[in-house]
């Protein structure tokens, strides 16, 4: 008679090489986060101090640091693949949960466009190679270069939870999330200087304060002595305007890069219950399979709408017609619409998680609470500008249309943001479908079964095979099916990925708004009067990069709630 192997408590295996090292495992942290802060200062101030005429700080300089670091970041990821080749056991486990494959895909759509506006950057640098410095036209070349070795390792490497040199990958990795802040934060001031340049254009320079940013981002030190290089070709000017377009996505690569980074920083070391980690992540996603095709309908539909607003916002706003009150009347009616929508669709969302019986995840999961903590806080950037708007708005003189709707905007603004925030955070910490508390069954396990999974049954201790297990019993094999895979909670489920989806495609037009040129703060001249140009562009150039980044964040972590629902 034998007897059936009882399972014992889970122990987590001892990781190779992990004993005394990680005695200091905050203190190795606390050594790489020393390092970052320091590079990431540095590449600050040169950054910031390359934006202004009479800092004796050139484009030069700051191509030459970003062109080092990148070069560095290249070192040691081959350094990192090398070594992870031919040590197996350097990455004994592995987290599911990190780097899924839409944020990889993510990655990898953004760095093409990168590596585009690397082409367009070298094309345009190329025009004038005369009067222009090499490190000028050797900067887009190594971030090609950067780009390219990047994606390959993270895409590879992203779910790792290394054990060899501990300290030294914490720095390593730290280092690569900087270089790739530095990036983030050049491009954010090329476009901003840009953005100011224009406006500058547009209305003049009587009524602007920031005559110390240079005319052209991209030759700040032409201004010291002489006239800047011409750029009067047009294969020049496609050039020049063509990577100006692709800089958000360089943007927004830089940001999934850094956040995978962090990842794999906080999975440096850890010890996982079992080599493939924990939870439960679908192989296979359908898009639109089981719902109810209305919310991806409904936002396909203002998704196409948006794209025809933004277009003729664009064309009116640049126009010589006067055309602009016209403009924010049609691009603020949209917003308005739009996200008051997506305002009752989260709240919906959040009504409906309260007849729901999946249990809450508490498991450690370092890509859900960096998940969280992005949420949180890119849309204080968001929140900022909206309540600057509304004091604007409600103090100020003028009470017309634009007031009106500028106010309803920033109004619909935040709620959207707290209540999609609180849909999106209550998903990621549901559990996985299955997940429901199991009722008790009774004594007998073979007796008050109306259901059953048939694949299951089999482990059940001392049943036998009888017909009564399964009532009322299915006429074949897909109506079997058919009964086990239609819980009661089914129609909730639909109802997620309906709002999931609804909720994806808004975020992402309202993404393509702001990321592709529109700045209703700068033509609406509510804030401008009220604030003057110079604190109202400060405001703006600084907290509508994280409101920018919140829309695409809230896309990859949409679709992982679409995903799990």
């Amino acid at each position: 008679m034998s007897e059936e192997p009882t399972p014992g408590p889970k122990e987590i295996p001892p990781a190779p090489q992990a004993g005394p090292r990680e005695v200091w495992k905050k203190g190795g942290r606390l050594l790489s986060v020393l390092l970052a802060v320091n590079v990431l200062l540095l590449a600050c101030t040169l950054i910031s101090g390359g934006a202004f005429n009479k800092v004796a700080v050139y484009d030069t300089d700051v191509f030459a640091l970003l062109t080092t670091m990148m070069l560095l970041t290249v070192l040691w990821i081959l350094f990192y693949l090398l070594r992870t080749v031919r040590c197996p056991d350097a990455v004994p486990y592995r987290d599911t949960h990190a780097g899924p494959i839409w944020l990889r895909g993510g990655l990898v759509l953004f760095g093409i466009c990168t590596l585009v506006m690397d082409v367009f950057k070298t094309g345009y640098y190329s025009s004038f190679f005369e009067c222009q410095s090499a490190i000028k036209i050797l900067h887009p070349l190594i971030q090609a270069v950067f780009v390219i070795v990047q994606t390959y390792f993270l895409w590879v490497s992203a779910k790792d939870c290394i054990h060899v040199h501990l300290d030294l990958t914490r720095c390593g990795l730290m280092f690569t999330l900087t270089t790739n802040l530095a990036i983030w934060m050049a491009a954010v001031v090329d476009e901003s200087v840009h953005q100011a340049h224009s406006y500058s254009s547009a209305h003049g320079n009587s009524n602007t304060s920031h005559a110390r940013l240079t005319p052209d981002p991209e030759r700040a030190g032409s201004a010291v002595g002489g006239d800047p290089c011409p750029c009067d070709t047009t294969i020049c000017q496609i050039f020049q305007q063509g990577y100006f377009y692709l800089y958000p996505f360089n943007i927004e690569y830089s940001l999934f890069a850094s956040t995978m980074l962090y990842v794999m920083w906080k999975n440096v070391g850890r010890l996982l219950a079992s080599p493939h980690g924990h939870g439960h992540i679908p192989s296979q996603v359908s898009l639109f399979r089981e719902t109810f095709f209305a919310g991806p309908m409904l936002g396909l539909v203002l998704f196409v709408v948006g794209l025809a607003v933004f277009i003729i916002y664009e064309v009116q706003v640049s126009g010589e017609g006067g055309r602009t009150q016209q403009a924010l009347v049609t691009y603020y009616s949209f917003n308005i619409i739009c996200l008051g929508l997506m305002t009752l669709v989260s709240l919906s969302g959040s009504i409906i998680y309260r007849f729901d019986r999946r249990v809450m995840d508490h498991h450690k999961n370092p890509t859900r609470t960096l998940d969280v903590a992005l949420l949180m806080g890119a849309a204080l950037g968001q929140y900022a500008i909206s309540y600057y708007s509304i004091v604007a708005v409600v103090v100020g003189t003028p009470r017309d249309l634009l007031g009106a709707l500028n106010l309803a905007h920033a109004l619909l603004m935040i709620a959207q943001h707290t209540f999609q925030n609180v849909f999106i955070i209550e998903s990621l910490h549901r559990g996985p479908p299955g997940a429901e508390p199991q009722e008790t069954l009774p004594k007998e396990p073979c007796q008050g079964l109306t259901f059953a999974n048939l694949d299951a049954l089999h482990s059940l201790p001392a049943c036998p095979p009888t017909p009564r297990l399964v009532s009322p019993s299915p006429d074949g094999p897909q109506e079997a099916g058919a009964i086990i895979l239609a819980p009661r909670g089914h129609w909730r489920r639909r109802c997620l990925k309906d709002i999931s989806l609804f909720l994806l495609l808004c975020n992402v037009i309202l993404w393509i708004m702001p990321a592709f040129g529109a700045r209703p703060h700068f033509s609406n001249t509510v804030e401008v009067d009220f604030y003057g140009y110079s604190l109202w562009a400060a405001i703006v150039n600084i907290c509508l990069p994280f409101g920018i980044f919140y829309r695409m964040h809230a896309v990859s972590s949409l679709l992982e709630v679409y995903v799990l629902s």
